[in-house]
């Protein structure tokens, strides 16, 4: 029982796709996802995001429901091809004005809009030139980012340049399994990481040279890991086999953005001799040359962390495949005895939360402030009286909490995903993260309040947790 530090961020967070709908409304152009969508077979439900919760409809009622929940910040993204159909090019002034009005709606209500240039909507034109394949995507993301930091950058104090980069490269290019549905597991993955990394450190560079005096504002990234438990805590191999994991998920961005602008150095050692080893004329892993590095060393003025779960590695052999996924030479499972969201790979674990900020502090040197930028839980049913829901955040948000008061981790806020059930990717409406209930049935979207909302609502409330609230009310 202890509370959080004044001015703590509480919030929810939402991405366009996955709530706006609108997806060709006032000229917005198609994003990739409006065209992955079309494909059969890759959405679980065959389902899509063309009205989603209508968000670009309903926005008002969105605030509202922030508003009754006491929350103090909203962390949603912006469709890059709502603002600017082509990627590059043409303003389009009523998708601008949208944005416009969602964030002159949340201020009015006291919240804070937390923006996320790019949560995985591509526009499809720039995706047709090889999207995040093509090294020109770090021009093409510096124009979108002017333009934001133009528009609305007098109003909104955070940015947020790319979300969980990583996903965008393994499932995008590695797996086919999300937009633009590549497979190249072991070297697209590496290259549309290596471009994601350069795009965002360009927005930043520009942001803090041409807009940081007259706006005085913070932009940053985030990136997501689960937590590497070592199977044997005491085993000096398994804890170098969790850092190597750790490095593998967060380090890959993380290391040059956060610290010196090249990989982790288990990353390159790994990838480089695996490569030579198959004899190729060039490592997998790209290099970035010492003007890049420069440029992205040190560029976040705070570390985004989107973390769900966690997984029990150890050391296995070396494996040549040429696979993401057996670089690292580590092996990992979930413990059967944790208990199970409505996603497969979700398992509750609150205490790798507190892992990975502590994980987080160090090796980042505790130069930077965290947000939690996503953290939530998955059922099938969507039902209202969600006692999982509330219990997953209970003991993650407390966990949270110890790694502030006890272990001194500069936490500065926190997102629940999500604001209320949505498009959930590659699987469609079928599982459902929201504090709120969306019926998808009903042409006009009705919200329902969950029982999890009263609760964070509390938790927001009392900055905490107080001794006279019962265990789960």
């Amino acid at each position: 029982y202890d509370h959080f530090p004044d001015g703590f961020l509480w919030g929810a967070a939402t991405a366009a796709y996955q709530v706006e709908g609108g997806w060709d409304a006032d000229g917005k152009g198609e994003s990739m996802w409006d065209v992955f969508t079309r494909i059969d077979g890759k959405i679980k439900d065959g389902s899509d995001g063309t009205v989603a919760c209508d968000s670009y409809h309903k926005y008002k009622e969105d605030v509202l429901l922030l508003k009754n929940m006491n929350m103090t910040a909203y962390r949603f993204s912006i469709a890059w091809s709502r603002i600017i159909p082509d990627g590059i090019g043409e303003l389009n002034p009523l998708g601008v004005q949208y944005y416009k009005n969602l964030i002159s709606e949340l201020k009015q209500n006291g919240i804070e809009p937390v923006v996320t240039l790019y949560h995985w909507d591509l526009p499809q034109a720039l995706s047709l030139q090889g999207g995040w394949l093509n090294s020109s995507v770090a021009d093409w993301f510096e124009y979108y980012a002017r333009n934001v930091f133009q528009e609305f950058g007098d109003d909104v104090k955070k940015f947020i340049t790319l979300n969980e980069p990583k996903e965008t490269s393994i499932q995008g290019y590695g797996t086919a399994t999300m937009a633009p549905g590549l497979e190249g597991i072991g070297t697209l993955v590496y290259i549309a990481a290596h471009n994601q990394i350069r795009a965002h450190a360009r927005a930043y560079r520009l942001y803090h040279a041409e807009f940081f005096e007259s706006q005085q504002g913070a932009v940053g990234v985030t990136l997501n890991t689960n937590w590497g438990q070592p199977e044997e805590p005491d085993n000096q191999a398994h804890i170098d086999a969790s850092n190597t994991y750790m490095q593998f998920n967060y380090g890959w961005f993380g290391h040059a953005i956060f610290k010196n602008g090249t990989y982790p150095g288990i990353m390159r050692e790994l990838i480089d001799r695996k490569s030579n080893a198959s004899g190729l004329p060039e490592s997998r892993l790209p290099y970035f040359t010492l003007e890049e590095s420069e440029m992205i060393a040190g560029s976040a003025d705070f570390l985004g962390l989107n973390m769900y779960t966690s997984d029990v590695v150890y050391p296995g052999t070396e494996d040549n495949s040429g696979n993401y996924f057996l670089d690292d030479d580590v092996l990992s499972y979930q413990d059967e005895t944790w208990y199970v969201a409505g996603s497969s790979w979700l398992k509750v674990t609150p205490w790798g939360l507190r892992e990975v900020l502590n994980w987080l502090n160090k090796e980042y040197e505790g130069k930077y402030d965290i947000y939690v930028t996503e953290n939530g839980f998955s059922d099938k049913q969507g039902n209202v009286d969600d006692l999982q829901r509330i219990y997953y955040y209970k003991h993650y948000i407390n966990q949270m909490l110890r790694a502030v008061k006890e272990d001194g981790v500069p936490v500065k806020g926190y997102f629940a995903w999500s604001l209320m059930d949505n498009f959930e990717w590659g699987n469609g409406y079928t599982e459902k993260f929201g504090l709120h209930s969306v019926d998808f049935n009903d042409p006009e979207r009705p919200r329902t309040v969950k029982n999890s909302a009263k609760f964070y609502a509390k938790i927001a409330t009392e900055n905490g947790f107080v001794e006279e609230s019962g265990p789960c009310k």
